[in-house]
C-alpha cells in the first residue's frame, strides 16, 4: 500500500530517479493533488513538461466552451467523468523523502532547496526531509503512515457496511477463496560428466535455459531453475557432473566443490534423476556410486538412459531391450531398487523427453504417500500367515502391529517383543511391502521397536499367584533377606493367626 522513494537531497534528482517517478505515477496516486506551477523560464518549462505528466485514475474530458470563432469546428461531445474503482488492499501511495537534511528548513543551501522544489515538480506530492543518520524528520514519516492506515481503514468499514446493507456502488468486494498451494516438485538431475544433463533441461524447458556444448565440464555449479508443468510447480536443479568423490582436504579444487554441490543439491530433492549414456550399454562404476548415494539419502529415483539416436537400434535390439537390462544390472547391485522407472530419450531430437515429467510426479506422489495403520496391520497379519517370523534366542518372535512414522522417506516401525530382527526376514518384508504397495525404486525403511513387557497405561497391579515347590521357598528367603521390617511383620502376623487357630482347637476340641 505504501512506497517511499528516497533521494540524496544534498546530489538532486538523476535520470534514474525521474524515470522511477514516471513508472510510479501510472501505478500509484499521489500523496497530495496540487495544482501545477506556472514556468517562469524556458528551463522550469522543459522541466515541467518531462516530469508533469501525472496518471491520474480518473480520467475527464470536458466540453470546450461554446463560444468558438471558427464555425467549421464541430461540437466535442460531452463525456461522462468515467471512475476507475480500485480495491482499498490495492491503493498504493508515494512519499517522497529527501535524505541528508539535517537541522532546520532555513539553514539549507540553495542548491538544496532547488532540489526540493524541483521534486515537488514530479507529481508525487510533498517532499519529507528527514536525516537517517540522526533520525530527524522521521516523526513526518509515521504520521503520513498513520493517516494512510486510518484511512484505508474507513474505506474498509464503508465497503463492509455497504456489502451488507445490500447497495450497489462502491467497491466490488469478491470473497477471497484461500486455496492450498502446492510445493513445488525438487527435482535433482545428476550424471557422470558429458551425459547430456544440460542437454536435457533445455528440452524439458523448451528453451536455451543452460549452457551447453561438446566439451566435458562446462557446468561447474548447481543451477536451480523454477518451472511450471501444466499448472505444477517444478524445481529443476542442473547439477555438474559426478566423476569422483570429494576430498576431505582443506584446500578443495573446483571439481571437489562441484561435486558438493551436486550432493548438497541431492539430498535437498524430492526425486534424483539420473541421467545415462546409452552408448555405454551398462551402468558404470560412478553410476553406481550414485544410486548408492540417492538410496542412503532415502530419496526417489528414476533413471533417464540418454542418447538413445546415437545406439544402433534395429529389430533384433529394441528400446525395451535396453531398459530391462539396465534395469537387471540395477537390481542386481541393489535388490531394494526393483523395477526403478526407466526411461530411453533422445534430449537432442526431443524422443520421449514429455514422458519424464509424468513419472517423476508419480514418483514423488509415491515416495510422500501416507498408509493408514489399519491398512498397514491387515497388510502385516497377511504376511505373517505366509511367512512368519524366525524364532530368536530360542524363543518365538512376535510383531504385534506396525505403524507409519513419516513419508519422506516411507518409514515403518514394527512393534516386536525382541529388539532385532534377522535381516534376511526384513529383506522378505521389504520386498513384500514394495509389491503390495508399488513402493518402486527409493528405499523403504523398517525400524524395529521391542514394545513394553506389559501395559504401560494398566493402573491394576495383579496379583502374583505362587504356586509352591522349591522356587516359591527361595523368592520367599530372598524376600526376607532384602526386607526384613516387613519379613518381621509378616512373621508376627502369621504367628498371631497360628494361635488363634490353637485357642479353637482347645475350645471347640
Amino acid at each position: 500500500n505504501l512506497i517511499v522513494l528516497m533521494f540524496d537531497a544534498r546530489v538532486g534528482l538523476t535520470a534514474d530517479f525521474y524515470e522511477t517517478c514516471r513508472w510510479l505515477r501510472k501505478y500509484a496516486s499521489p500523496q497530495k493533488k496540487k495544482k501545477k506551477p506556472e514556468p517562469q523560464d524556458d528551463d522550469d518549462a522543459s522541466l515541467l513538461g518531462a516530469g508533469t505528466e501525472i496518471d491520474s485514475a480518473i480520467a475527464t474530458d470536458t466540453e470546450e466552451d461554446g463560444n468558438e470563432t471558427s464555425p467549421q469546428k464541430k461540437k466535442k461531445k460531452k463525456k461522462k467523468k468515467k471512475k476507475i474503482s480500485r480495491q482499498p488492499d490495492q491503493i498504493q501511495r508515494v512519499i517522497l523523502l529527501a535524505n541528508k537534511l539535517e537541522g532546520q528548513l532555513d539553514q539549507y543551501s540553495d542548491t538544496v532547496q532547488d532540489h526540493l522544489i524541483e521534486a515537488t515538480r514530479t507529481g508525487l506530492g510533498d517532499v519529507v526531509p528527514v536525516s537517517a543518520l540522526h533520525g530527524e524528520g522521521v516523526t513526518d514519516l509515521c504520521v503520513a503512515i498513520d493517516e494512510l492506515q486510518r484511512e484505508l481503514t474507513k474505506k474498509h468499514e464503508e465497503f463492509e457496511r455497504k456489502e451488507m446493507e445490500g447497495k450497489e456502488g462502491g467497491y466490488e468486494l469478491q470473497p477471497k477463496v484461500v486455496e492450498k498451494k502446492e510445493k513445488p516438485l525438487q527435482l535433482a538431475i545428476l550424471g557422470r560428466i558429458n551425459v547430456g544433463k544440460s542437454t536435457l533441461v533445455n528440452s524439458l524447458l523448451k528453451q536455451e535455459r543452460v549452457i551447453t556444448g561438446p566439451t566435458p565440464g562446462l557446468t561447474r555449479d548447481a543451477i536451480s531453475i523454477p518451472w511450471s508443468y501444466k499448472g505444477r510447480p517444478v524445481q529443476i536443479v542442473d547439477t555438474a557432473g559426478l566423476r569422483k568423490k570429494p576430498s576431505q582436504r582443506t584446500d578443495q579444487d573446483i571439481e571437489d566443490m562441484a561435486v558438493l554441490d551436486a550432493m548438497r543439491a541431492m539430498k535437498t530433492a524430492d526425486v534424483a534423476v539420473m541421467v545415462l549414456d546409452a552408448r555405454a550399454l551398462h551402468l558404470q562404476r560412478h553410476e553406481l556410486g550414485i544410486a548408492r548415494a540417492v538410496l542412503d539419502e532415502g530419496r526417489a529415483l528414476v533413471v533417464v538412459a540418454n542418447k538413445m539416436d546415437l545406439l544402433g537400434i534395429d529389430w533384433d535390439y529394441t528400446p525395451q531391450d535396453f531398459e530391462d537390462q539396465v534395469r537387471g544390472q540395477l537390481e542386481e547391485g541393489f535388490p531394494l531398487l526393483r523395477q526403478t522407472p526407466i526411461i530411453a530419450v533422445s534430449s537432442l531430437t526431443g524422443q520421449c523427453v514429455d514422458s519424464i515429467l509424468p513419472v517423476v510426479f508419480q514418483a514423488r506422489d509415491r515416495w510422500q504417500r501416507q498408509i493408514s495403520t489399519g491398512l498397514l496391520n491387515r497388510w502385516l497379519s497377511e504376511v505373517l500367515i505366509d511367512q512368519s517370523p524366525p524364532m530368536t534366542n530360542g524363543r518365538p518372535t512376535r510383531i504385534k502391529y506396525m505403524i507409519q512414522t513419516k513419508g519422506r522417506p516411507p518409514t515403518f516401525l514394527l512393534f516386536c517383543n525382541v529388539n532385532t530382527l534377522p535381516e534376511s526376514y526384513l529383506n522378505f518384508l521389504t520386498r513384500q511391502f514394495q509389491e503390495s504397495f508399488e513402493f518402486y525404486g527409493m528405499p523403504v525403511r523398517l525400524v524395529v521397536k521391542q514394545s513394553a513387557p506389559e501395559n504401560p497405561f494398566s493402573t491394576v497391579k495383579r496379583k502374583k499367584f505362587v504356586i509352591g515347590g522349591r522356587e516359591s521357598r527361595w523368592q520367599k528367603r530372598l524376600f526376607k533377606w532384602r526386607n526384613p521390617k516387613l519379613a518381621a511383620k509378616d512373621e508376627k502376623h502369621r504367628r498371631l493367626k497360628r494361635s488363634r487357630r490353637g485357642r479353637s482347637k482347645k475350645k471347640w476340641g
